[in-house]
């Protein structure tokens, strides 16, 4: 493969990688190592290159952003694709996220990663685009990130009069012996200090 055909596949792999977000120029010629002019010129070229292979992938430009992208004319296709009883279901990333959400709501992102020990943002993306939660207002901390609930359809769905109704939370027990490890864990390190 030459040069250029290399450059416009890493490029090609970077619009898909940065998602909706999009790249810019500037930061694609800043990791292929060349000048953003080129980078510009090799972008139009493959813009005019989808077009005209007849491609079911467009790079659209955003704000200065380039974006890979569905073409609009098939947009049908992927509503059937979505609304699919093999797509209508939740991952267990999804389950999880909801099943925190309801039983704390409000609550922030930030906090079901807590909670979670990993990142979110697709699942809640996917409960919202499903309208099992929607966005309740903002904390009143710094950033004053968002704050999650659930919806109507989440109580409809899950066929709840109110949260009230969800079943309780598992308690976790802690055996007596495993406290009694952890506490002599934490005695030999604070001798050690």
């Amino acid at each position: 493969m030459d040069r250029l055909n290399e450059s416009k596949a890493v490029m090609e792999g970077l619009l898909f990688v940065s998602g909706d977000e999009g790249i810019d120029a500037k930061t694609i010629a800043e990791i292929l190592e060349v000048e953003e002019a080129s980078v510009l010129d090799m972008l139009h070229e493959m813009q005019k290159e989808f077009k005209e292979s007849g491609r079911g992938l467009q790079i659209i430009e955003i704000a200065g952003a380039f974006q890979l992208t569905t073409l609009p004319e098939h947009a049908v296709y992927f509503e059937r694709l979505a609304s699919s009883p093999t797509h209508a279901t939740l991952s267990q990333a999804a389950l999880e996220t909801l099943a925190i959400i309801a039983y704390k709501q409000p609550i922030t992102r930030a906090e079901i990663e807590d909670i979670r020990g990993v990142k979110c943002e697709k699942a809640i993306n996917t409960l919202m685009s499903k309208k099992l939660i929607q966005e309740r207002g903002r904390a009143e901390t710094a950033g004053r990130p968002i704050l999650y609930g659930t919806t109507k359809e989440f109580m409809d769905y899950f066929g709840l009069k109110s949260i009230n109704d969800l079943p309780p939370m598992p308690s976790i027990a802690v055996d007596e012996e495993v406290e009694q490890e952890v506490d002599l864990i934490f005695q030999k390190l604070k001798e050690k200090a």
